[in-house]
């Protein structure tokens, strides 16, 4: 059914190529998956105006290829993190809460979450396929040597984050991080394995050469606290940290753990793998950071590109996924400023993977997983602060530029906001409607795509689209590829046909 499919679009070609998708079609050697957790389009639009005027670009926003994701999941209208990790990572859509699993996992079912026809493959794990000539195509480009995996990975955030999980873990409810919580659920954490459990002991876990973050509470049993002071979350008395040193060690790797921004900026040229944990929980926003203590984003990409190019096997390319996650935390307690803030520090980050690398052999993805409700509305003046008051409401009441629809900062009608300091870093917004922490948006979000194959990221797409063109173009994975052959005459065709084949191997597979 597949291939009659196939070739029913193949007869169908246009011969006439838009000559934007003829640019860059050789293998993408790296791939560098930057993910703004929240960071929907009104995000962007108030970031620019925070970080420098109406004009403002971000370093993402002036990459050449654009398109719009849609984050809906199979069981709801609005995305959370980690049915869209599973959509972007693992290229299905999947039920809300659930991670790494197909839709036939429901929330909370750990034995079906068990099964392997269940579990979802994420593009981090999946090996590269070896190149192959077809009998009659265009010239290729010339491939160039492939690993059976693309090894380096790094995120931001917490190891425990929904967003990151998407790559390494199958579990049917996304708060299942420590063995504890499983306990809690009523569930055998023994057989239905946490979220943090798997990074360090499942296989795919234990292939990345190049974690940082925050969430050392997870990894650490009660009784224990890690060098911050804080206190260890795991019942069984596993020390993860411990573990996953041990499992490096005896493998022949050179490993360091860190915990700190000093140490981390002076792990030895020799070092295969680092992990990194930075705080208890989650990372602290950028406004709150201890800039002795605690790296940026920016060093923490810089430090990860640079283990994952000078490692072994690097001459092969490597897979890096860097979340920018507390954009999503200060939109959830509608602290605006913060999200602005912390979406800045995402675009420097990724600038700074644009100054490192070269965009021949590079491809950078730059999306969202979901939206957030904020809005700005009425009609203030240009260079006007992005936090202050574009005028009064009926009743002469002062009103503010951003609201949210939902979330902690609603107050019953009749608030005048005039004297209220808007400019506080942890101003909460005014919400619509009340709820103590405010939701995500079902609004598309933005892909933007620079390297190898970025022209197929054009248009509206499923979300789950994602990772079926970063695994095309740096031929990972056992579906169509830039190198499978069968698809070389492809780079004959049009844009849209390419993606038609892409969709239907989605569907068929």
């Amino acid at each position: 059914m597949q291939v009659t499919l196939i070739l029913i679009v193949l007869c169908g070609w246009v011969f006439a190529r838009p000559e934007s998708a003829q640019e860059e079609l050789d293998v993408a050697k790296n791939v560098i998956f930057f993910l703004g957790d929240g960071m929907s389009v009104p995000t962007l639009a108030g970031t620019r105006v925070y970080y420098g005027g109406e004009e403002k670009e971000l370093s993402f926003e002036k990459l050449p290829y654009l398109a719009l994701s849609k984050t809906y999941c199979v069981d709801a209208q609005t995305a959370d993190s980690a049915c869209s990790a599973t959509a972007y990572l693992g290229g299905v859509k999947n039920n809300i809460g659930t991670i790494g699993v197909t839709a036939a996992v429901e929330r909370y079912d750990c034995d079906a979450m068990l099964l392997e026809e269940n579990q979802v493959l994420s593009v981090a794990r999946c090996p590269r396929t070896p190149a192959k000539e077809p009998e009659s195509s265009p010239p290729p480009p010339s491939p160039m040597p492939l690993p059976p995996l693309l090894p380096p990975f790094f995120f931001f955030l917490s190891f425990n984050s929904s967003s990151v999980a998407g790559a390494y873990a199958h579990t049917a409810n996304r708060s299942w991080q420590t063995d504890a919580t499983v306990e809690e659920a009523g569930k055998n954490a023994t057989a239905c394995r946490d979220i943090a459990y798997q990074l360090v002991k499942w296989d795919t876990g234990k292939k990345f050469n190049v974690i940082l973050g925050g969430g050392s509470q997870k990894f650490l049993p009660t009784g224990t606290t890690d060098s911050l002071g804080n206190s260890g979350q795991r019942t069984d008395n596993l020390n993860l940290i411990d573990e996953w040193l041990n499992d490096r060690t005896e493998e022949g790797n050179v490993a360091e753990y860190v915990w700190n921004r000093t140490a981390l900026l002076n792990i030895g040229d020799d070092t295969d793998y680092v992990l990194g944990l930075f705080s208890g929980s989650s990372m602290s926003y950028n406004l709150d950071r201890n800039t002795t203590l605690t790296p940026s984003l920016e060093e923490m990409t810089e430090i990860a590109i640079n283990v994952a190019s000078k490692g072994e096997g690097a001459e092969n390319g490597y897979f890096l996924f860097i979340e920018g996650g507390r954009i999503d935390h200060a939109h959830h307690a509608v602290r605006a400023q913060k999200s602005f803030d912390e979406t800045v520090e995402f675009a420097k980050a990724i600038q700074k993977a644009l100054d490192v690398t070269d965009e021949e052999e590079t491809l950078i993805v730059v999306t969202a997983d979901h939206a957030h409700t904020m809005s700005i509305s009425g009609y203030p003046d240009r260079n006007h602060s992005i936090f202050g008051s574009p005028g009064t409401d009926g009743n002469g009441l002062t009103r503010l530029t951003i609201n949210y629809a939902n979330g902690p900062g609603f107050i019953a009608s009749g608030y005048d906001y005039e004297n209220d300091t808007t400019t506080d870093i942890n101003y909460r917004f005014p919400s619509v409607s009340y709820r103590s922490s405010e939701t995500h948006g079902a609004d598309d979000v933005t892909i933007h795509a620079n390297g190898p194959w970025a022209h197929l990221f054009s248009g509206v797409m499923e979300q789950n689209v994602i990772p079926h063109i970063v695994a095309y173009a740096s031929c990972v994975g056992d579906g169509l590829t830039a190198c499978s052959g069968a698809l070389k005459i492809v780079t004959a065709l049009n844009l849209p046909v390419l993606l038609s084949v892409l969709t239907l191997h989605l569907i068929t597979a």
